[in-house]
């Protein structure tokens, strides 16, 4: 690809051995960029009939960029729109987030190279400045206000997250509001079909009929709840996330269902019931600490009957060896305290307390699509989605879904259904021989 740089920036490098903000770009990434760059020096690099066009407006931008590099560095310019892009919609950022991961490819400076880039930036750009206002703290300093995963401090992270606006998530989600991966039977399947199935799937793992008495952890909008209650089930789901709570006891008091169902605002570790037929937990683990797995199972394990099962749903690792962190984008703008790990790690605590695993199975293409999903319908309701939440936020979002789409149809995560049962003293599983679902 054609290198294009302007000439006047490029006279004034010349003159006093300074490197524009192209040239800095170029020994970073090389010179055959996949999209077109302009910066607000006037230097550029990229083919100007490139299909994305990046333009970093401002010094600020820079700073994010070079205070932080990596994903975070690049969302605070993004978010604070001092680095904008054309060609592809805010609320759906994937086209370009794909050709830049396949096509892009960092290099460490030379020590020569660090020192010129270094002059040539100036030290007033290399200061680090406060973030935008979307971005939570620090991980050190949620540390230093509050134990990880204490109560108080995941009722934080979860209203980091969740309380944005019901408003916005009916617009996002679309009306099932449901947060977490459908399960798709075809490619072509309409979101709100893969997210009932995805309902149905989890209802007929737990083996559920009419008169049984489910627990959902980190119930979100209530939707399990709600499915299963249509079905004569008497549900209770709990969830950290106040807005979320008011929403679902309208939507159940809407439906009729109050009989059956009820979702509180509480912390799962609350809840006193115990002697449930089934425990669901979908989309909860992600945010509860890989340390805390033992004592999360093991109280899950606690509330169900002999006989009873539970089902986990979670984004996990490709493998068990990565780090359970989060990146620096999603720990301080999407999930703060998030922690992912591998199925197999998940699957080991779950045995470790005495709960039998009897199924496994990863949905990751299925993520892939849901993500899709989203981000479709936070593009088609762009303009109502910024009136609620402010473009900022908004922005995180599409970056958020568009790169997590990426991440699952890369294996870089999965989504994994682990399915047990609480034994009885004899080993008596007091289940069917061979799956009873359909897949």
């Amino acid at each position: 690809m054609t290198t294009f740089k302007d000439s006047s920036a490029s006279t004034a490098s010349s003159r006093d051995d300074r490197l524009s903000i192209a040239d800095i770009l170029g020994i970073v990434v090389g010179k055959n960029l996949p999209v077109r760059f302009t910066a607000y020096d006037g230097s550029s690099l990229g083919s100007p009939d490139a299909e994305f066009h990046i333009d970093l407006k401002s010094p600020r931008g820079t700073t994010y960029l070079v205070t932080a590099p990596g994903d975070l560095g690049l969302a605070r310019a993004y978010i604070s729109g001092d680095l904008t892009i054309t060609g592809a919609h805010p609320g759906n950022p994937y086209p370009v987030l794909k050709v830049l991961g396949e096509q892009l490819h960092f290099s460490r400076p030379s020590a020569r190279e660090f020192t010129q880039i270094t002059r040539s930036l100036g030290w007033e750009v290399l200061k680090p400045i406060a973030p935008p206002p979307q971005e939570s703290l620090p991980r050190w300093r949620r540390i230093a206000e509050g134990l990880r995963h204490s109560k108080t401090r995941d009722a934080d992270a979860i209203h980091h997250h969740y309380d944005v606006s019901n408003a916005f998530y009916e617009k996002v989600l679309g009306p099932s509001m449901t947060y977490t991966c459908a399960a798709y039977e075809s490619a072509d399947q309409s979101l709100e079909d893969a997210q009932e199935n995805k309902y149905r799937l989890v209802f007929d793992k737990l083996n559920l009929k009419e008169g049984d008495r489910l627990l959902d952890i980190g119930c979100g909008w209530g939707g399990m709840v709600r499915y299963a209650a249509r079905r004569g089930v008497k549900a209770i789901g709990a969830t950290l996330s106040a807005e979320q709570a008011e929403w679902a006891q309208k939507a159940i008091a809407e439906e009729g269902l109050s009989e059956l169902a009820e979702v509180r605002h509480s912390d799962y570790r609350d809840i006193a019931e115990t002697g449930f037929d089934a425990v669901s937990s979908i989309g909860l683990t992600e945010h509860i600490g890989v340390h805390n797995y033992p004592a999360y199972f093991k109280f899950i394990k606690s509330k169900l009957r002999v006989g009873g099962l539970m089902l986990n749903h979670c984004i996990t690792r490709p493998d068990n060896k990565h780090t359970a962190r989060a990146g620096g984008f999603i720990d301080r703008y999407v999930f703060p305290d998030g922690e992912l790990t591998g199925s197999g790690r998940i699957i080991t605590e779950i045995q470790d307390i005495g709960l039998e695993v009897r199924h496994e199975e990863n949905l990751r293409e299925s993520y892939a699509l849901t993500l899709a999903g989203w981000c479709r319908n936070l593009e088609a309701n762009w303009d109502e989605c910024v009136a609620e939440v402010g473009e900022g936020t908004a922005k995180v979002w599409g970056l958020y879904m568009a790169g997590s789409q990426l991440g699952f149809e890369r294996n870089v995560i999965q989504l994994h259904q682990v399915l047990a049962v609480r034994l009885g003293a004899d080993g008596d599983a007091q289940l069917p021989l061979r799956p009873w679902w359909k897949g």
